[in-house]
């Protein structure tokens, strides 16, 4: 009798578990069939990986008020990190650029060096004076050789139509809303190549130290870095699912192998050089017997 009690007792159970997950799934259902709020069309990040951003045509103002073009910034052969945000953003931007900041506090590579950010305001009536405030804020935070940073990481704002298209280009969509008088935007880093086509998209508001590497070698077709880096570029392949990288065992096992073919063929030729030496000495010494 307490077996079928056992027996009726876990059906029950499991029936509302079922109802449950029905009422869940109907619901998530639901909400994705239902349209999309007015506020937040257009809004999000499509992936343009390997498209040209036109950076010869778009012009900004740099934290100075100068005008600049954009390309200037991809003079240095270097990759070029492309944050998007506004300065006054009262949550996602901060918190972008603070998790941005807190990897470059403890990364070995420095804007200005191996790479160059370039921080574009999406808000056209956000001026000059506001992006040098910001600018001097970052810098400072950051307390790395202020002098060689301030020449690596720029703060630029510009007009709508620049904006749009510098954001269209890498596939950056973002929409203002009137009501609450703030932008509505995805969270995400770009990584251009020298050239200046995008070559990754790192998504979120924290940015791991291995991942950022891997972007930066991969947008630079490994010509920054040690030799370490790039065998490292070479075990790790970018997931798309995981939106991150993840190590690639065949490449792994690639390299493992060849360097085991090296070592072995090292060995054979130093075993091979010390036997021939032993015989031109034995040659040697029957000669001098014979004599």
């Amino acid at each position: 009798m307490d077996v079928l009690q056992t027996i009726e007792r876990g059906v029950k159970v499991m029936g509302i578990r079922a109802l449950v997950v029905f009422f869940l799934f109907s619901s998530l259902s639901s909400f994705a069939a239902s349209e999309i709020p007015g506020e937040l069309k257009g809004v999000g990040i499509e992936e343009k990986l390997g498209n040209q951003v036109p950076i010869t045509e778009l012009e900004f103002k740099n934290e100075d008020s100068q005008p600049v073009r954009l390309s200037q910034y991809f003079k240095s052969g270097k990759p070029v990190v492309l944050a998007l945000v506004y300065y006054n953003c009262p949550n996602l931007c901060n918190f972008l650029l603070n998790g941005f900041l807190d990897t470059l506090k403890k990364f070995q590579w420095l804007p200005g060096r191996e790479f160059e950010i370039v921080t574009v305001s999406i808000n056209p009536r956000e001026g000059s004076s506001l992006a040098k405030e910001k600018k001097k804020r970052y810098i400072e935070a950051l307390g790395r050789d202020p002098e060689v940073v301030a020449q690596g990481w720029h703060f630029l704002t510009g007009q709508e139509d620049q904006i749009k298209k510098l954001a269209d280009s890498v596939g950056f969509g973002f929409r203002f809303d009137e009501k609450s008088g703030e932008f509505a935007h995805s969270s995400a880093l770009f990584v251009l190549t020298p050239s200046g086509k995008l070559s990754r998209n790192l998504y979120g508001i924290e940015f791991p130290q291995k991942d950022f590497k891997l972007a930066l070698l991969e947008a630079s077709d490994g010509k920054i870095g040690t030799i370490v880096d790039r065998v490292l570029l070479f075990c790790f392949h970018y997931d798309p699912d995981s939106r991150g990288y993840s190590l690639y065992v065949w490449r792994l096992m690639r390299l493992g192998s060849a360097g085991t073919l090296f070592a072995v063929g090292g060995y054979l030729a130093v075993f091979w050089r010390r036997q021939r030496r032993k015989e031109e000495e034995d040659e040697e010494t029957v000669n001098e017997g014979d004599v």
